[in-house]
């Protein structure tokens, strides 16, 4: 013992000077932006070398750590690290999501508007994985080496909040340092490194990147398509690439309606897909894609071909809409398009005054047939306008509600919007914005296109006239009911800020308001939204999108009021359109005389929307999925079941959450995923909670639109699914099954900040929670075995900090 106690000052002495020298490390590092510098590109030296697979090492790891942020036009700095060519291109400080934009970009479209890392640079895009040698000797400095390293000396809290450093709002302020003022990237935020406010890589993680780096980042070129898929793309290029008159224009609506889909041949594998493009080069030879920014812009050749490029990036959900190509498919466009009986004496130009207007374009395609193409796959092109090719769709989205369920006219009903007659009168009233591409002239939009969209709704109004008055189960014909197979008749769309899905079926509680839409409406639609919208464009194409947009919306609920009773209209109506909604009828003059028209008789009840809405469910009972699974999914199986009584346990106890309305629902995000563990840990069940938020307005799109009243948050309802929903999750919870009823008590009564904070802390997995990577894992995997063709990773960076 003396000998110990002999010893001790001796300890104490070295224990205080390692503390001190330690402590002017510390120092000398926060110091010396330069030693910082320096210490980040040696920490690499400190993990074990040798080369790595980036197939089956990098690749999966970039996937599950760094795309889940990196990918599509919302990744931050335009760094793309789903594929081999976005992380050679690298990064670009311009914000592709501007709604303040004066005037248009030029476009940064990955594959498309650059062929070579040259004209890459030459565009604004700097490197994150070169490592070029400096007058030390040093190798280790690529950006992307400096981000991950920066990360592994100031590791962020493992616990609690993120501190308010971390910027996480949807618009905030980008950092893209290079590599030259890393340095004073680092001094200022040293919490910043990457994965950006997530928890660390462990670190195997953080050694497999590093020796990849360190090995020049080698990535192998992309593999060949499976032979199944190349005799199928050979088959479709040559039927696509025919020579009659009928081919060539049946080619160009099919080309301008899928450009933005992602093609799967079927038995392929299931994470094969294509694009549909233009080329300048015919089959068996490069595809050589044609840069225009809409799909109708003039080739600027006489000669192209339509082609089926492979899509080589790692799938993201937020951009992965699946459109499937096959025998019957074909056969189904020969149907259509190529044995029906109807003459192309001529095909149109592409001239810039009607490209935009298919309705003047593919006139002479019966509309009835052009109708019929779209029901087919009638989610897709609906998913067009809430994924489409931009993946995060405020513009458009900001003017529909959180949650509505969406119905079609019946084409085997003799509807007037689909007799060729009535719109070749209407071709010039159906013109929609894009064609002005980005001009700085908002005035049209209120003038020009609105008196356009007057007359067309006049003209429809005389039409209604001249209907005789219709019982209510007659009535219900004119209702699209699937030919009693089809799950695309019926579909409900939840709005999720400033994105959204769209599912099979009537999901959830009654909705406030729905659509009916008929050919006119839907083919709109898509050619303002969808094959119209330039994500590049300036400020006026933005707000003249958006306004047009709330034309459609409201043309589409009106479809839905005019199989109401002619005295209930209205009052339906000024209810739906309050606040500066309700100024959209004095500001266009909007005609309402439909509202006078009777058209349905034979209601029972006082209810009339409640009444509709169960008769629309008896129309639609072929299509809709029977059953006790809770909201019902609209296409059967929605997922593999292991144990169908655990499941309906389950159920019928979460359900519970959605009774709750107004404030209590309001502290929750708009997305939050659900992973009920059983007892033995051997199986777990995911759910979604989807928080719908009521809105007066939806017509801003410059202002902050989370920013609500009382009213509007004391309408908020909540949805629980039993599959997962949504592409952008905002939040994790982690539930022990014995454990569920605590779970629901806390999350009932969350409209108490203490117990809300008691639900995250109990419950929650925050962004600093030792399990994050571990449950964000587990969602991902979970949604590939629910729907391995349909799924993607998905896109953390709308995660909340709570």
């Amino acid at each position: 013992m003396k000998r110990v106690q002999r010893y001790l000052p001796s300890l104490w002495g070295a224990a205080i000077t390692s503390a001190l020298l330690l402590l002017a490390i510390v120092l000398l590092m926060y110091w010396s932006p330069d030693k910082v510098h320096t210490d980040l590109n040696s920490q690499a030296n400190l993990n074990d070398a040798g080369a790595v697979s980036f197939e089956h090492q990098v690749q999966p790891l970039l996937n599950k750590r760094c795309v889940v942020c990196h990918s599509c036009y919302d990744a931050p700095c335009q760094l793309k690290l789903s594929s081999v060519e976005g992380i050679e291109r690298g990064a670009n400080e311009a914000l592709v999501y501007e709604p303040k934009r004066l005037k248009a970009m030029d476009p940064s479209r990955l594959f498309i508007d650059a062929k070579s890392n040259k004209e890459w640079r030459a565009k604004g895009f700097q490197s994150v994985i070169e490592s070029p040698a400096d007058d030390a000797g040093a190798y280790n400095k690529s950006l992307m080496q400096l981000v991950l390293n920066l990360k592994k000396i100031h590791p962020q809290p493992s616990q609690g909040k993120l501190p308010k450093d971390f910027t996480l709002e949807l618009d905030r302020e980008q950092a893209c340092p290079s590599r030259e003022d890393f340095a004073q990237y680092a001094e200022e935020h040293p919490l910043w490194g990457m994965p950006y406010a997530l928890p660390n890589l462990s670190d195997a993680e953080h050694n497999i990147f590093t020796r990849w780096l360190d090995n020049g980042a080698v990535m192998p070129k992309v593999s060949a398509s499976s032979y199944e898929a190349s005799q199928q793309v050979k088959a479709w290029e040559e039927f696509l690439n025919g020579a009659s008159n009928k081919q060539k224009l049946a080619s160009r609506y099919i080309y301008e309606h899928l450009f933005q889909g992602r093609i799967h041949f079927k038995n392929t594998p299931a994470d094969e897909f294509y694009r549909l493009v233009r080329s300048l080069s015919p089959t068996a030879q490069p595809i050589d894609e044609i840069a225009s920014i809409r799909p109708y812009d003039d080739p600027n050749t006489e000669q192209f071909y339509y082609r089926l490029r492979p899509y080589t990036p790692t799938i993201v959900a937020k951009n992965h809409s699946v459109y499937e190509f096959s025998d019957a498919r074909m056969q189904r466009y020969r149907e259509l398009f190529i044995n029906a009986d109807y003459k192309v004496e001529k095909l149109p130009s592409y001239d810039v005054n009607i490209t935009a207007n298919p309705f003047k374009v593919f006139a002479a395609i019966p509309p009835t047939l052009r109708y019929r193409f779209l029901l087919d796959d009638a989610r897709f092109f609906i998913e067009g306008f809430i994924k489409g090719p931009v993946c995060r769709g405020q513009v458009a989205l900001n003017v529909i509600e959180d949650q509505f369920w969406v119905m079609f006219f019946n084409p085997d009903e003799p509807i007037f919007t689909t007799q060729a007659s009535f719109l070749n009168n209407m071709s010039d009233y159906l013109s929609i914005p894009s064609e002005r591409g980005s001009h700085l002239n908002l005035l049209p939009i209120w003038t020009d296109y609105w008196r356009r969209q007057k007359h067309y709704m006049l003209q429809k109004q005389a039409y209604f006239e001249k209907m005789n008055t219709q019982d209510l189960h007659y009535a219900l014909n004119y209702v699209w009911d699937g030919d009693g197979k089809n799950p695309n008749s019926a579909l409900t769309v939840f709005r999720h800020f400033d994105s959204a899905s769209v599912e099979y079926g009537f999901v959830g509680q009654q909705p406030e308001t729905a659509w009916i839409l008929d050919y006119p409406l839907l083919e709109r639609i898509h050619y303002l939204l969808v094959a119209g919208y330039n994500v590049y464009g300036n400020v006026v194409h933005q707000l003249s999108t958006r306004i047009y947009m709330d034309f459609l919306r409201m043309e589409g609920e009106d479809h839905f009021l005019s199989f109401l009773p002619v005295n209930q209209r209205k009052k339906i109506r000024d209810e739906w359109y309050k606040g500066i909604r309700a100024e959209l009828d004095v500001l266009f003059d909007a005609p309402m005389d439909w509202l006078n028209v009777e058209s349905v008789i034979g209601y029972q009840t006082d209810d009339v929307q409640t009444e509709l809405f169960q008769h629309l469910r008896k129309r639609l009972a072929n299509v809709l999925q029977q059953g006790d699974d809770i909201n019902l999914c609209g296409r059967s199986p929605c997922l593999p079941i292991t144990d169908k009584s655990i499941q309906q346990k389950i159920n019928q106890k979460i359900s519970v959450i959605e009774t709750m309305k107004g404030k209590p629902s309001h502290a929750f995000p708009e997305v939050s995923f659900v992973r009920i563990v059983t007892d033995d840990n051997n199986t777990s069940y995911a759910y979604s909670i989807l928080r719908n938020a009521a809105y007066d307005n939806v017509i801003s799109l410059l202002s902050d639109e989370r920013q609500r009243d009382k009213l509007d948050i004391e309408k908020d309802t909540m949805t629980v699914v039993n599959w997962l929903l949504g592409s952008y999750p905002n939040f994790f919870f982690t539930v022990q099954l014995n454990d569920l009823d605590e779970f629901i008590s806390h999350f009932t009564h969350a409209g108490n900040q203490k117990n809300f904070e008691r639900l995250i802390e109990r419950f929650g997995v925050r962004r600093t929670h030792p399990d994050f990577w571990e449950t964000a894992d587990w969602f991902q995997l979970q949604y590939a075995r629910q729907r391995p063709l349909y799924s993607g990773l998905y896109d953390l960076s709308r995660y909340d900090n709570l």
